[in-house]
This record gives structure tokens, sequence and C-alpha cells, in this order.
């Protein structure tokens, strides 16, 4: 006899966002062995940055090979056991890379900052921390597909969409916290607290300072949590410039207050230094019964004691660190514009952005239908015929058909140039007829709002790969 754990379906697994990898992985874009293949521009990955990297570990070989500064082995150290709180020095290290990320406008303590095994566990800890089994998060729409997995599927915690609207540019409104925490009442669910990721995923928006006022107001008021996700806080290539929460709470005087123990950030070095497989996952809270909790917690997911030598040694390079935020954000501004302006002359419009490693894409115009099934029919053309795996904005619970997420940062610019091509050939293809004007879809969408998505989106499989497959 199983546990329910392994015979329930509330992973996500099979949500399009991760049946699209799917597809890629079996068809995989290789300009040499594969050219015809699918390019992988689901995955928000930063690849940009590497030869930084690669010159600083050449330059700096100690490290590497388990030697201090005095060319003396520490290999056995490192290999031994260490507890679940961490090297002292990576901790001192991290958090001085934190306050150089959000330029020295708040400073951490090493004390408060709990080590976890990536962002992924980062959130899933302050969720067993925070929330009791069918307690409720509320969440912006659209947001990351990963977080049903990881707020929900262990913790047994649930999500209450807040419902934002492109109108304007899907930014936070008091009216849509108000009415997400109304409906949580309605379903009976007790609100913990709200969770941001600051840049967002998918928008790739930083927070403005009114947004992230209304937040602190709201938990204050409601007597909740805010868990902010600011793992993009380093990916900000163009203004406005990046704001933390620590930040809000500092400017108003309430560091040491009740609130601010409310408050909660989580941070990784996988997408700044584009470092996801060394697994460095951060959570950062102001009430020490959470640090505590959560120290404990981590010991089920560690952080290796050689992965912590090498990045404190890394993070510790203030030089390498300054020269390394300046040029990543540079080229992530250069290969944000590429990715826009190749959408462009296909007719194909983004959110302005100014961060992360994507775009938060309009092809509302391109749907046959203004539905959730037009987009689904959309997404699948674009997989088999075009050759792309982009992630759907049902995926991302987004409350209005047509947008999807297009990461850029994870190919060579030649790739992102192909698929740019790609995509005009399958715009140029399309019957002018099948094109929606701008206006008339958003007169059927105003008509035709969805104020949830059918549950057939999120399970969606793809029972129907081989007709769509046939007509290419």
């Amino acid at each position: 006899m199983l546990s329910e754990k392994v015979v329930c379906n509330s992973h996500g697994q099979d949500s399009s966002y991760f049946l699209g990898w799917e597809e890629y992985e079996k068809n995989p874009y290789d300009e040499v062995k594969n050219p015809k293949g699918i390019i992988q521009m689901g995955l928000a990955e930063n690849q940009l940055s590497f030869d930084l990297l690669e010159s600083w570990l050449e330059k700096n070989p100690q490290p590497m090979a388990f030697r201090n500064h005095n060319n003396q082995s520490i290999f056995k150290d490192l290999a031994l056991f260490q507890d679940y709180h961490g090297l002292p020095a990576f901790k001192n290290a991290l958090v001085k890379f934190m306050s150089e990320v959000r330029g020295g406008s708040v400073n951490f303590d090493p004390n408060n900052l709990v080590l976890t095994a990536g962002a992924t566990s980062a959130n899933e800890t302050l969720m067993f921390c925070l929330a009791n089994p069918g307690d409720a998060f509320l969440l912006p729409t659209p947001y990351y597909p990963g977080f049903d997995r990881d707020l929900k599927w262990r913790t047994g915690a649930e999500i209450v969409p807040i419902q934002c609207s492109s109108l304007n540019g899907f930014r936070i409104t008091k009216s849509a916290l108000e009415e997400a925490f109304k409906q949580a009442e309605k379903q009976n669910l007790k609100v913990k607290g709200v969770l941001v990721t600051n840049p967002s995923n998918p928008l790739g928006t930083s927070l403005s300072l009114h947004e992230l006022d209304l937040l602190v107001n709201f938990i204050s008021s409601r007597n909740i949590h805010l868990v902010s996700d600011e793992i993009y806080s380093g990916t900000v290539f163009s203004s406005p410039s990046f704001i933390s929460i620590m930040e809000v709470l500092k400017n108003k005087n309430l560091m040491n207050t009740e609130i601010a123990k409310r408050v909660h950030v989580v941070y990784s070095l996988s997408k700044d230094l584009g470092l996801p497989g060394f697994r460095i996952g951060v959570i950062y809270s102001n009430d020490e019964r959470v640090v505590s909790a959560a120290t404990k917690m981590s010991s089920f997911g560690l952080v290796s004691s050689q992965t912590q030598h090498l990045l404190s040694e890394i993070l510790s390079d203030q030089n390498f660190t300054k020269t390394y935020l300046s040029e990543n954000r540079r080229r992530l501004k250069e290969r944000h514009e590429m990715l826009v302006g190749g959408l462009k002359k296909s007719g194909i419009g983004c959110v302005p952005s100014n961060s992360g490693l994507f775009c938060w894409v309009d092809m509302r115009h391109l749907l046959s239908s203004n539905t959730f099934e037009g987009e689904m029919e959309l997404w699948k053309k674009i997989v088999y015929q075009v050759g792309l795996n982009i992630s759907p904005g049902s995926s991302c619970h987004c409350s209005e058909p047509g947008w999807f997420r297009v990461c850029f940062a994870n190919m060579s610019e030649e790739t992102l140039d192909l698929a740019m091509q790609r995509v005009k050939s399958f715009v140029d293809l399309m019957p002018k007829q099948n094109i929606q004007s701008y206006h008339q879809k958003l007169m059927n969408r105003n008509s035709r709002r969805t104020k949830s998505l059918p549950k057939w989106v999120f399970e969606l499989s793809f029972h129907q790969r081989e007709i769509v497959a046939n007509e290419r």
C-alpha cells in the first residue's frame, strides 16, 4: 500500500508548462545534429555570462582545488560533517552580495538567513513555516507555473489568485487584493499571506513603489504575511530600478516592528549568477521563530560545503561581483531588445519590461477564438509547426487568453535569430482573415472575461499531438 502522495495528481507536472518541456526533450534543436528541432524558449535560464565566471575560476584555481590562500589543502575540512546553519564565510559573503544587488539600499544580517537547496526549497519551507494544510496564500496573476508544485504539493497549502489585468499592464491594485481575499473567504480558506515575485516571473517587470506600499498596508491591515521572491533582483537591466521590500520597510521605519517579522524574502543565485545547478537558495526573515524552524527544515535539503566554499570565494571578490553585475545586465538588455525587435517585425508586441530572462508576449490577435481553447490551439502549432517551446499564459493562471512567456537568455544569438525567423514565417503564412483586429479582440475579451481558468487547462494531455504533428 502506497501513500497518498504517490498516487495524487496535485504535483502540477501535467501543466502545459511542463508538457512543453517534454516535447522539447523528445526533439531538441541542435544547430548541426537536429536543425529542425524544437528551440527551448520555455526555460528561464541565464547563460549569457558564463565566460565571466570561467575567467574568474581560471585566475583563481585554489577554491576548485580545495586549497586556501596559503595553498594548503582544506579538502578534509570540507568533506567532514557541517551543521545545517551553513558556513559563516559563505553567509557573510552572500548577505553582502544581496546588498550589492540592491544598490546598497539595505543591509542584511547573516543571522537572519537560512540556506536551502534552491529557491524551490526556500518557498516550500516558508509555506511549511507560515501555513497549515488548507490555509491559503494570495498570488498575483500571471504567476510562475511551478508555484502550483512548490507551494502546494507537499504542504497542503492553497493558492488564491489575485486577478490582474492587461488594461494596466498586470499591475497589482488594492481592489484586486481585496477581491482575492473575499474569494478566499467564500471558499472558507484562511488567508495566511501574499506571495509576489519581484521582479515578476513571467512579466519581467519590477514592482513599483506604489504596489509595494499597497502590499505592506494590506498585510498590515489583515495581519498576514508577505513573501517577496526576489530571485531576479540582479537582472534589472533598465529603469525603473529595483526596489526590495526590505528597502520599503526601512524607509517606513518598520524594520523593528511586528510588521517586519511578517515579511520574508526568498533569494537564490540561480538567475543572477546563472547557477541553478549549484542549488543555492535563501530565506531571509526578521522573525527568529521562522529562522529557527526553517533552519531545522533545511537539513532535508542542504547546500554542500564544497559549493558554499567556492561561492564564498567568488562573492567575496567585490571587484568581480561589481563587474559581473554590470556586464550581465548589459548583455540581458541587449538580448531583450533582440527578442522584442524580432517579435515586432512579425507584428507581435510585449508588455514593456525592465528585468528577468523573458518577455510577456501578446499573441491575442493570432488566436482563432478569444478563448483558452484558442490559446492551446495556437500553442500546439507553435510547438509542433514552428518548433518553439514557449509557455502559454493559461499555465501561468493568466485570466486572459493569448499571452505567452518567451525566454531569451538560455540560447545563443544565432539560435534566437533563427527562432524569430521561424515566428515571422509562421505569422506571414497565417490567413489574414484569421487574425483578429486589435480592437475586436479587446471587445471580445471584455465581453467574455474569464474569472477562473477551466480545470482542463491544467490537466492538459497530448492525445491530439499526432493530429497536430500531421499538419506540419
